[in-house]
Protein backbone atom coordinates (compact mmCIF):
# COMPACT_ATOMS: atom_id res chain seq x y z
CA UNK A 1 0.00 0.00 0.00
CA UNK A 2 1.43 3.39 -0.99
CA UNK A 3 0.43 5.55 1.55
CA UNK A 4 2.74 8.74 0.12
CA UNK A 5 0.85 11.70 -2.42
CA UNK A 6 2.33 13.68 -4.56
CA UNK A 7 2.74 17.68 -3.45
CA UNK A 8 0.59 18.66 -6.64
CA UNK A 9 -2.01 16.21 -6.09
CA UNK A 10 -2.37 16.92 -2.26
CA UNK A 11 -2.18 20.43 -3.42
CA UNK A 12 -4.91 20.59 -6.46
CA UNK A 13 -7.04 18.71 -3.84
CA UNK A 14 -6.79 21.37 -0.99
CA UNK A 15 -7.36 23.77 -3.76
CA UNK A 16 -10.93 22.64 -4.43
CA UNK A 17 -12.22 24.15 -0.93
CA UNK A 18 -12.76 27.30 -1.57
CA UNK A 19 -10.99 28.93 1.67
CA UNK A 20 -7.76 27.33 1.38
CA UNK A 21 -8.50 28.92 -2.21
CA UNK A 22 -8.57 32.16 -0.65
CA UNK A 23 -5.41 31.56 1.72
CA UNK A 24 -3.46 30.48 -0.45
CA UNK A 25 -3.98 33.25 -2.98
CA UNK A 26 -3.54 36.07 -0.30
CA UNK A 27 -0.37 34.14 0.91
CA UNK A 28 0.70 34.62 -2.44
CA UNK A 29 -0.37 38.60 -2.12
CA UNK A 30 2.52 39.13 0.52
CA UNK A 31 5.13 37.93 -1.53
CA UNK A 32 6.78 41.05 -3.79
CA UNK A 33 6.97 39.70 -6.99
CA UNK A 34 3.45 39.54 -9.29
CA UNK A 35 4.44 36.50 -10.56
CA UNK A 36 3.99 34.57 -7.47
CA UNK A 37 0.28 35.87 -7.50
CA UNK A 38 -0.32 35.27 -10.70
CA UNK A 39 1.44 31.24 -10.28
CA UNK A 40 -1.06 31.04 -6.94
CA UNK A 41 -3.75 31.89 -9.04
CA UNK A 42 -3.19 30.11 -11.99
CA UNK A 43 -2.85 26.65 -9.69
CA UNK A 44 -6.37 27.43 -8.29
CA UNK A 45 -7.75 27.67 -11.73
CA UNK A 46 -6.04 24.59 -12.49
CA UNK A 47 -7.55 23.06 -9.60
CA UNK A 48 -11.19 24.28 -10.57
CA UNK A 49 -11.38 22.53 -13.75
CA UNK A 50 -8.56 24.86 -15.94
CA UNK A 51 -8.42 27.26 -18.32
CA UNK A 52 -10.92 25.99 -20.10
CA UNK A 53 -13.52 25.76 -17.34
CA UNK A 54 -12.81 29.24 -16.94
CA UNK A 55 -13.17 30.43 -19.65
CA UNK A 56 -16.59 29.14 -20.05
CA UNK A 57 -17.91 31.02 -16.46
CA UNK A 58 -15.88 34.21 -17.78
CA UNK A 59 -16.12 36.57 -21.51
CA UNK A 60 -12.58 35.83 -21.76
CA UNK A 61 -10.89 33.29 -23.95
CA UNK A 62 -8.48 30.77 -23.41
CA UNK A 63 -5.70 32.46 -24.69
CA UNK A 64 -6.51 35.32 -22.81
CA UNK A 65 -6.82 33.62 -19.63
CA UNK A 66 -3.29 32.00 -20.27
CA UNK A 67 -1.67 35.34 -21.45
CA UNK A 68 -2.91 36.79 -18.51
CA UNK A 69 -2.14 34.63 -15.61
CA UNK A 70 1.51 33.71 -17.31
CA UNK A 71 4.51 34.32 -15.01
CA UNK A 72 4.42 37.71 -17.40
CA UNK A 73 1.37 38.95 -17.13
CA UNK A 74 -0.29 41.81 -16.36
CA UNK A 75 -3.97 41.40 -15.90
CA UNK A 76 -6.04 44.46 -15.25
CA UNK A 77 -8.60 45.15 -12.72
CA UNK A 78 -11.42 44.00 -14.40
CA UNK A 79 -9.85 40.71 -15.73
CA UNK A 80 -8.61 39.72 -12.52
CA UNK A 81 -12.57 40.56 -10.69
CA UNK A 82 -14.14 38.72 -13.45
CA UNK A 83 -11.93 35.50 -12.57
CA UNK A 84 -12.00 35.58 -8.99
CA UNK A 85 -15.45 35.98 -9.26
CA UNK A 86 -15.85 33.08 -11.75
CA UNK A 87 -14.06 30.74 -9.05
CA UNK A 88 -16.56 32.00 -5.71
CA UNK A 89 -14.29 34.38 -4.89
CA UNK A 90 -13.82 38.67 -4.78
CA UNK A 91 -11.14 40.83 -4.39
CA UNK A 92 -11.02 43.08 -1.16
CA UNK A 93 -9.27 45.91 0.28
CA UNK A 94 -7.80 46.03 4.27
CA UNK A 95 -5.60 48.35 5.89
CA UNK A 96 -1.75 47.52 6.70
CA UNK A 97 -0.61 47.97 10.34
CA UNK A 98 3.16 48.86 10.52
CA UNK A 99 5.49 48.50 13.65
CA UNK A 100 6.11 52.22 14.61
CA UNK A 101 8.71 50.87 16.75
Amino acid sequence: MNLLVKHDDWLSQRLEDPLFAAEFIMAAVEDDDPATYLTALRKVVEAHGGMGNLASKTSLSRETLYRTLSDNGNPTLRTLDSILRALGMRLSVEPVTFDRN
